[in-house]
């Protein structure tokens, strides 16, 4: 059953749930936007042809390849706002200037960062299919990852536990901090 929508300010929220490919980033925000009944949007189809396929032939992206990404994201989600439309984005959120674009929207905006071993977000890459992220590139998206344990609006969840435990930590988490303000 839907859960009536958290509103605790007057402009729309948008909860970033962000991580490293094969953390879990879209099934999180398609239960939550569903769970709050927020609009869902998954930043990899954001991405051009040209950088999938990159990705799909084991090429990691640079930041010029990301650049016209965040920038598409951004875009979409001011047109969100202007419309006060609370969203769920899944977004790898790998770079700090990535993240500061992003806290720039017109949103009360929460970052939950989905935190796990390399041993585990593997396991979860080696036994998906049809997406074009391969397992070999994790190496390359953790050492991407920008830190972010002293960026205070990012919220990390631990990934460790069954998939319905970890969207009941977010549930919990948003509720929580969607209150205080």
């Amino acid at each position: 059953m839907p859960h009536t929508k958290p509103e605790s300010s007057t402009s729309p929220v948008l909860i970033i749930i962000m991580g490293v490919s094969g953390s879990g980033k879209s099934s999180v925000a398609q239960a939550l936007a569903q769970h709050y009944q927020y609009h869902f949007y998954d930043a990899d189809d954001f991405h051009s042809n040209e950088a999938k396929a990159l990705m799909a032939a084991g090429t990691a992206l640079s930041d010029e390849h990301r650049a016209p990404w965040v920038h598409n994201i951004s875009a979409f989600l001011t047109d969100c706002a202007e419309r006060k439309q609370s969203c769920t984005l899944a977004f790898s959120g790998l770079r700090h200037a990535h993240r500061d674009v992003l806290r720039q929207l017109p949103f009360q905006t929460l970052f939950l960062h989905l935190e796990g071993s390399k041993a585990v977000i593997g396991a979860r890459m080696n036994a998906r299919s049809n997406h074009f992220m391969p397992t070999s590139l994790l190496d390359s998206q953790f050492d991407s990852l920008e830190p972010c344990e002293n960026e205070q609006d990012i919220i990390p969840i631990d990934i460790s536990k069954p998939l319905a435990e970890v969207i009941h930590d977010c549930k919990q988490t948003i509720n929580a901090k969607l209150s205080e303000h």
